[in-house]
């Protein structure tokens, strides 16, 4: 059965054995979570969650993404010249079931 979730302000289509990267979770390596924003399950939809669905997950780890460089240029002005680098946390998932009742 495939469902989509909601998560971190983005919405994934998953199904039994999928891994996800997703935004960073306050929950350790080895621990369960469970996504209570089902969109769709099956053939079912909701407006805009379904009432009694649940999609349940396994945290595998936490991580950084590969770096990203952010240059800030202004022309004709030698002095506004700015990098920078940024590293997006994220939690990696394992689905393991999704519930409907």
């Amino acid at each position: 059965m495939k469902a989509i979730i909601e998560t971190g302000g983005k919405q994934y289509l998953v199904e039994e054995g999928t891994v996800l990267y997703i935004e960073k979770l306050d929950a350790e390596p080895g621990k369960k979570v469970k996504f209570d924003k089902v969109l769709m399950a099956g053939e079912e939809v909701g407006h805009p969650y379904l009432e009694n669905a649940t999609v349940t997950g396994e945290v595998v780890k936490h991580g950084k993404t590969k770096k990203v460089i952010v240059y800030h240029y202004t022309q004709k002005n030698r002095s506004s010249r700015k990098k920078q680098g940024h590293r997006q946390p994220y939690t990696k998932v394992e689905i393991k079931s999704i519930d409907v009742k």
